[in-house]
C-alpha cells in the first residue's frame, strides 16, 4: 500500500475508475453480468460501447420503463376521476394542465388569463418563462381531435421532449468527472428518476443544470453561468448553485471565474425573461407571487406540524426563509473551515437539499433536482440506494394519501398519520445523504472520489488550486497560528491509498 499525493495523476489524466474495484455493492451486483472487472479488462478504447453511451442507453431504457408505469393512467385513469390515477401511482400534471392552463384553447402563456380553480377568477400561468415556452412548444406539436385524445398526445409529445432532456442529463452526469464516467449509472438507474420524470417539466431545468456543471468542470465558467441562468429561467432552484461557487472561488482566489459565471447567468436569465417582463409584467410575475403566497402543502415538515397541531403554521414563509438563511451560513462556514476545500458537487448537493427540506412544499418530482448532484457528491451505491428507497416510499405514499383524501367516506388509501410517516422517511433519507457528504467534507479520506489522489474533478478552475483564504486553524512548529498560504501540493494531500 502506498500513500497517494496530489502530485500524482488527478482526475484530468488518471486511469478510469471501475466501480466494482471500489464499491462492495457494485461488486456484488456485478455477479449478475459476470462479476467484477478483471485484470484482463481493457481500460480503453472501449469501441462503440463507451461508458457514456452505455450510461445513456441504460438511462433511456429506465425512462421508457417509467413511461410504461404511466400506462394505466394514459389508457383511462387520467380521465375517470381522481382516485384511480392515485391508486395506480401514475399521476402526471401534464395532461391535466393542457386544458387547465389554456393550451388546449390556444391561449398564450403570460399574456392570456386562464381560469383559476382556487379563487374562481382569472389568473396567469404559474410557471417560469422557459418552462412556459417548453409547454407552449409541446402544444404546437399536439394535433387536433377530441380533448381526451389531445391530452394523451400532449403527454406523449412532452414525454418525448423530456426524454431528450434526460439524454442530455445522462451524458452530462457521465462526463463531468473525467475519470469516473460510470458514476453516471447512479443517475441512469435511479428508480425515482424513472418514476417522476414525466410528472412535470422539472427535467428541463435538471438537464440544463447538469450541463452547467459539466461546463464548469471543463473550466468554462462563462458557459456554465449561461446554462445556470437558463436553468433558473425554467426552475428557481439552479440559482442556488451560485452560492457554493462564490464561497469556493473565494477560498481558492478564483473570484474572476465566479464573476464570469454570475455575469453569464444574469445575462441569459434576462434574455429569456426580459421580453415577457416588459410586455406582460403581470403574467411574468405570477410565478414569483404564487411561490410567495402558496400555502403549506404536500411533503413538507410544515405540513406535519400543521396536521399534528390542527392549525396552519403561522408565518411559514418567514421560518422557511430563516432556516434557509441559517443553513446557507452554516454551509459557507463548513466550506471555509473544512480541512480541505470541499468539492463543488458536495456543496451544491447540500444547498439544494437544504432548500428541499425547509421548503413549504415537496412535490414528488423534486427528487430529480438531487439525483445528479448525489451521483457526483457521494457516488456510493449503499448510500444512494438508502436514499432512493426512502424517496420511492414517499412516491408511493403521497399517491395513497391523495387516494385516501379523494375517496370520500370509503377512505381507501393512506391516512394522514401514515402520510406523515412517509414524509419523515423522505426527510430522513435526504438528511442521511447530507450527513455522509458532510462527513466526507470534514474527513476527506472518506470521500470515494478522492481516494486515487484526485482533488475535485468537477471543480474546473478550482481543481488543485491552492487556498488563498480559509478559516482553518493552522499552527506553526510551536503551535503559533499562521495564515500564510502554503503550496497546494505540499500542504493538502490525499488521505486515500492505492493498491
Amino acid at each position: 500500500m502506498t500513500r497517494a499525493y496530489l502530485s500524482e495523476p488527478t482526475g484530468r489524466d488518471a486511469e478510469p475508475v471501475h466501480p466494482t474495484e471500489q464499491d462492495e455493492v457494485a461488486a456484488a451486483g456485478s455477479e449478475l453480468i459476470g462479476g467484477p472487472v478483471g485484470r484482463r479488462a481493457a481500460d480503453g478504447p472501449y469501441g462503440w460501447w463507451t461508458p457514456v453511451r452505455v450510461v445513456a442507453l441504460l438511462g433511456l431504457g429506465m425512462f421508457v420503463l417509467g413511461m410504461i408505469q404511466k400506462a394505466p393512467c394514459f389508457n383511462s385513469a387520467w380521465f375517470s376521476g381522481q382516485t384511480s390515477q392515485y391508486v395506480h401511482a401514475c399521476y402526471s400534471d401534464i395532461p391535466h394542465l393542457f386544458a387547465g392552463r389554456g393550451f388546449a384553447d390556444g391561449l398564450v402563456p403570460y399574456f392570456d388569463r386562464i381560469p383559476d380553480r382556487v379563487s374562481g377568477g382569472m389568473a396567469y400561468l404559474e410557471y417560469p418563462v422557459l418552462t412556459g415556452v417548453f409547454m407552449e412548444v409541446a402544444s404546437w406539436m399536439t394535433p387536433g381531435g377530441d380533448l381526451q385524445y389531445r391530452e394523451q398526445l400532449y403527454w406523449m409529445v412532452n414525454a418525448g421532449m423530456l426524454m431528450v432532456c434526460a439524454a442530455v442529463l445522462f451524458v452530462a452526469a457521465a462526463r463531468t468527472h473525467r475519470n469516473r464516467p460510470w458514476d453516471g449509472l447512479f443517475v441512469a438507474l435511479a428508480p425515482a428518476l424513472a418514476l417522476t420524470a414525466t410528472i412535470n417539466w422539472d427535467l428541463l431545468a435538471v438537464a440544463l443544470t447538469a450541463s452547467a456543471m459539466l461546463m464548469w468542470s471543463r473550466s468554462r465558467p462563462l458557459a456554465a453561468g449561461v446554462l445556470i441562468g437558463l436553468a433558473t429561467a425554467a426552475k428557481l432552484y439552479p440559482a442556488l448553485l451560485l452560492g457554493p461557487l462564490l464561497v469556493l472561488c473565494w477560498r481558492a482566489g478564483r473570484l474572476s471565474a465566479c464573476g464570469k459565471a454570475l455575469a453569464g447567468a444574469a445575462v441569459s436569465w434576462l434574455c429569456v425573461n426580459l421580453p415577457v417582463m416588459l410586455l406582460a409584467p403581470q403574467g411574468w410575475s405570477k410565478f414569483y407571487s404564487f411561490s410567495q403566497e402558496r400555502p403549506v402543502d404536500f411533503g413538507s415538515i410544515w405540513l406535519i406540524i400543521s396536521q399534528r397541531t390542527g392549525d396552519p403554521v403561522p408565518d411559514a414563509n418567514f421560518y422557511a426563509m430563516l432556516l434557509m438563511a441559517l443553513g446557507c451560513a452554516g454551509i459557507a462556514m463548513l466550506a471555509l473551515r473544512a480541512p480541505r476545500r470541499p468539492r463543488f458537487a458536495q456543496l451544491a448537493l447540500l444547498v439544494v437539499a437544504l432548500f428541499i427540506v425547509t421548503n413549504k412544499v415537496y412535490s414528488p418530482q423534486y427528487v430529480l433536482w438531487l439525483v445528479p448532484l448525489a451521483a457526483l457528491a457521494r457516488p456510493k451505491w449503499r448510500d444512494i440506494l438508502i436514499w432512493q428507497a426512502c424517496e420511492t416510499v414517499y412516491f408511493l405514499g403521497i399517491w395513497l394519501y391523495l387516494a385516501y383524501t379523494g375517496s370520500g367516506d370509503k377512505h381507501q388509501g393512506l391516512p394522514p398519520e401514515g402520510y406523515q410517516l412517509v414524509i419523515i422517511a423522505h426527510l430522513l433519507g435526504t438528511l442521511y445523504l447530507c450527513a455522509v457528504v458532510v462527513r466526507d467534507v470534514l474527513m476527506p479520506e472518506r470521500d470515494v472520489v478522492r481516494r486515487d489522489g484526485t482533488d475535485d474533478p468537477g471543480g474546473g478552475v478550482l481543481d488543485r488550486a491552492p487556498d488563498v483564504f480559509t478559516l482553518v486553524p493552522a499552527t506553526g512548529p510551536r503551535g503559533a497560528s499562521h495564515t500564510k498560504p502554503v503550496p497546494f501540493e505540499d500542504s493538502q494531500v490525499s488521505w486515500g491509498t492505492r493498491r
